[in-house]
């Protein structure tokens, strides 16, 4: 079972990122082989949703991450060895069969591997993390495969293999215990990851979130920030059953995406078992994440932005009344239509979000005013990005606080710019 998402939100968080920009992916990806790159981009894609897995693998990777083992394997060992079993398989038959050499270089590299696994593997750094046991012993249970007692007899190091002997290891190899080589292979590429993953802890001093039982609507988060920003400000957000909701506003430029972004992409990344960026925290176990930051127009069926906004909502009312426990968030819910129509579509459905007690809601808005007509729902919580203006300058804290804004500031950054002036009088040189 798999947390559930969707592209909407892999898009606003920026997970991959885009052709010229660096995503969530990227920070965590010290791997160092293309194995290893595919399953952490199998587990960004697939998070978690059990409480046990979560915190068995952020266990083992804070545990390497103590450990300070570093992969102890020369990349180009996979690279030769992936090459020469893929010759083995089906697709390859066709094709040109390798000639000697290469299948001594891949023999003799497999040999290795083997070698350089069965030493690692037995270190007593690998034995103390108790939460690896499971994933040690299955290595070790192909490792110990009666197939490979004639691995360790030869010394990659020092042994010059016989044409003979080459012919039985690369029998062997590729044909008779070619499955157990490969199944080794994964393991090893989920090592790489949980190395990668340790590092990354490591050097930007991230903290391993504690999964709490699914479905209780818990998010205790200190000093959340986003990963990707050099000089973040820090925030605090508590939620819970009794206050499941936040109404957020603030004016523009205020920080609002930024700190919706780096709420969702910790809680998502909470749920891969991963570090995060913040000072603590602890999460219940999520059915479904979804958010609404940049929500496009569809224009292939002729959708408007204020229906694509209708669709997202119902969308969302479906997964709801499945009794799931989701995080939902909508940054500026409706701001695809009029004024009027925005505040009581905005009340009317967070009005609705506030009665899914096992669900995490956070809808931001412009329409201040809205937040007066939430106040009768206990369980929604009001917070706001203030402006601070020195003299005619706004300047922002980027911190939050409690309440809703009256922060009013854009026609006087409209006046700053000279927007006006221009109009009337023309640019002046």
């Amino acid at each position: 079972m798999y947390l559930q998402t969707d592209d909407q939100t892999i898009d606003d968080l920026g997970i991959f990122g885009k052709k010229n920009g660096t995503g969530i992916y990227d920070i965590y990806n010290h791997t160092n082989t293309r194995g290893g790159e595919l399953v952490l981009e199998e587990m960004f894609r697939a998070p978690l949703c059990d409480q046990a897995d979560i915190n068995r693998r952020s266990s083992i990777i804070a545990q390497f991450m103590k450990s300070g083992l570093k992969f102890p394997y020369d990349v180009s060992l996979f690279d030769v060895t992936e090459k020469y079993l893929l010759h083995g398989s089906k697709e390859q038959q066709q094709q040109l069969q390798m000639s000697e050499k290469e299948i001594q270089n891949g023999v003799v590299s497999v040999i290795s591997l083997l070698h350089l696994t069965k030493t690692f593997i037995g270190r007593k750094e690998i034995d103390g993390i108790e939460s690896y046991a499971s994933e040690r012993e299955q290595v070790k249970t192909l490792l110990s495969d009666p197939a490979l007692a004639p691995v360790w007899k030869e010394d990659p190091a020092k042994s010059k293999l016989s044409y003979a002997a080459v012919t039985a290891f690369d029998a062997l190899f590729r044909v008779s215990a070619k499955n157990n080589v490969q199944q080794l292979l994964s393991r090893l590429y989920a090592l790489d990851v949980y190395l990668s993953v340790a590092k990354t802890a490591a050097e930007r001093g991230f903290i391993f979130p504690k999964a709490l039982k699914k479905g209780e609507a818990v998010l205790k988060i200190e000093g959340v920030y986003h990963p990707s920003l050099k000089s973040a400000v820090r925030n605090n957000v508590h939620m819970d059953a009794s206050k499941n909701v936040i109404f957020l506003t603030g004016a523009n430029m205020a920080g609002k995406s930024t700190l919706l972004r780096s709420l969702s992409t910790a809680l998502f990344v909470a749920h891969m078992g991963f570090p995060v960026a913040a000072s603590s925290m602890e999460f219940s176990v999520l059915d479904g994440l979804y958010t609404t930051v940049n929500l496009p127009d569809n224009l292939g069926i002729g959708a408007s932005h204020f229906y694509a906004e209708v669709l997202r909502v119902k969308k969302m009312a479906t997964e709801l009344s499945l009794s799931k426990s989701l995080f939902i968030l909508f940054d500026e819910l409706f701001r695809g239509t009029n004024v009027k129509d925005a505040h009581e579509a905005t009340v009317a459905v967070t009005k609705g979000f506030a009665g899914k007690r096992n669900s995490l809601f956070i809808i931001s808005s412009h329409i201040v005013d809205a937040g007066e007509s939430l106040k009768e729902k206990s369980n929604i919580g009001f917070q706001y990005l203030p402006t601070r203006m020195k003299g005619t300058v706004p300047e922002y804290t980027y911190t939050l606080e409690e309440g809703i804004t009256d922060d009013r500031h854009g026609m006087i950054i409209i006046r700053n710019e000279g927007i006006l002036d221009t109009l009337k009088n023309g640019k002046k040189n």
